[in-house]
């Protein structure tokens, strides 16, 4: 059994079924406990273990359906709505969970119906550890449940005890106005989301896919041959129920669920949206070496997400009409080899400040074709943020003829400017901005960097000298 401190005692927390065979339940102190059973076993309730336990089993559920969430500190809820066909019926899928949680060796109770309050009063109130409610018949599955199968505050459902409402079927006898009237809204709302009457959703803990399709294989495989053929046969799948519709999805996820329990997933990205499954396993190919199939995968699944419409592409009759002077899928095998933040194009915008005057966009994204003056010249790599220098100028609107960057003195020997930028002041926030001059320096030893005073002289606060980037 789990304890944990409560006020002055250590107390019981949970129990499994032989100790509950005993006599023993939560609340009972464990001085009690020992003293009734003396050889009982007290193990220290460590929640955030357990937190991260029910996390990989949720994860692993996805094997089921990818809407999964968690519910409580001891359950999940899976919505499993056209999913089921996949092994034959609702039956079957029950099975197969009960048959893996036997196998992990998981004590449990599951319940399958219509709606997500009914499935939930079944799993943990109701008869048999699992069960599925049939169609349209919630409220039967519900009567003979006591009030905390709705879902009720524990004070609630103290005070339905005391006035004699012990079951769900006392209160659907009530009518509804008095029933909300003396309790509050929560009651007649729980009762209509387990009976169906008001909609009730559930927020899964991936992004649910926009398209998938799934292998479950007769014997765990382990082989990379075996892994290959499996993903080579699940993207032509998925790429030939998408080609009527002309879209494709630009990110893929690959989950293998192995023997065990544990969880793989390789994830891959495209510039844009393809359909190529030869092209689409060379991207998993790199990355497959980092499977660990251990005692082997069950079942394996690909997912798609951000699903675009193809683009129709020019083609080069001259050769044989492949597609001339395509750039995307270098750029997908470079993003996803070296990170997806790591491959990008830059914009113009409508700014003349530094900073703001391009943004990244992703490699192959469209945009509008700016006709904005060409600046002057600017510096090959800009600082993520300017920072602060020493500096020391003859005259005001000089350049300066040394300056102190990150504690290293540099000694002025050519310069330019100074090439003045007002602020925007009309956005937001820039009202108070300072004027700065920017100017192009040359050091001692030859290195280019580009300064600017921020301010004006005679002005307060004071200028201050910054250093935003190098040349060359």
């Amino acid at each position: 059994m789990l304890a944990a401190q409560a006020g002055n005692r250590l107390e019981i927390q949970a129990v499994n079924l032989a100790a509950r065979a005993l006599g023993l339940k939560p609340g009972v102190a464990v001085a009690d406990a020992r003293a009734w059973v003396p050889q009982v076993i007290v193990v220290a309730l460590d929640p955030a273990a357990d937190a991260a336990d029910l996390k990989r089993l949720a994860d692993w559920t996805t094997r089921f359906s990818p809407l999964v969430t968690i519910d409580g500190a001891d359950g999940l809820m899976l919505d499993i709505a056209g999913c089921a066909h996949l092994w034959g019926s609702e039956a079957r899928m029950l099975a197969d969970l009960d048959r893996h949680m036997r196998a992990f060796g998981l004590t449990h109770r599951s319940a399958i119906a219509d709606t997500i309050g009914a499935a939930w009063a079944a799993a943990r109130f109701g008869a048999g550890s699992n069960q599925i409610v049939p169609h349209g018949q919630q409220k039967i599955a519900l009567l003979d449940l006591p009030p905390p199968a709705l879902r009720l505050p524990e004070e609630l459902c103290a005070q339905l005890q005391r006035l004699g409402l012990k079951r769900v079927a006392d209160l659907c006898a009530l009518p509804r106005a008095a029933l909300a009237r003396r309790f509050g809204a929560v009651v007649m709302d729980r009762l209509d989301q387990a009976l169906g009457r008001q909609d009730e959703t559930l927020s899964p803990l991936l992004p649910p896919p926009q398209c998938y399709v799934r292998m479950d294989f007769a014997e765990p495989i382990t082989q990379r041959a075996d892994i290959d053929r499996a993903l080579d046969l699940l993207l032509k799948r998925l790429t030939e129920a998408l080609g009527p519709h002309e879209s494709g999805p630009r990110k893929l996820d690959l989950s293998c669920y192995r023997l065990d329990g544990e969880t793989q997933r390789l994830s891959i990205g495209t510039a844009r949206a393809s359909l190529d499954a030869a092209h689409l396993f060379r991207l998993f190919e790199e990355k497959l070496d980092l499977l660990r199939p251990d005692d082997g995968f069950e079942a394996m699944r690909l997912s798609g997400r951000e699903m675009e419409k193809l683009r129709a592409q020019q083609r080069d009759f001259e050769a044989g009409g492949a597609v001339s002077h395509d750039l995307a899928p270098l750029i997908d095998r470079l993003s996803n080899r070296l990170g997806e933040d790591a491959v990008h194009r830059f914009e113009t915008r409508e700014s003349h400040i530094p900073e703001r005057a391009v943004r990244r966009l992703p490699p192959l994204a469209e945009s509008p074709r700016l006709h904005w003056p060409k600046a002057s010249q600017r510096p090959v790599r800009l600082l993520p943020h300017p920072e602060p220098i020493e500096a020391v100028a003859p005259i005001p609107d000089d350049p300066p003829v040394q300056f102190r960057w990150r504690h290293v003195l540099h000694r002025v020997r050519a310069a330019e400017g100074p090439e003045r930028i007002a602020p925007e002041w009309w956005l937001p926030g820039e009202e108070d901005a300072e004027i700065r001059d920017y100017y192009r320096v040359e050091d001692a030893e030859g290195r280019r960097f580009w300064l600017y005073r921020a301010g004006l002289y005679q002005a307060t606060p004071a200028p201050r000298w910054f250093l935003h980037g190098m040349f060359g």
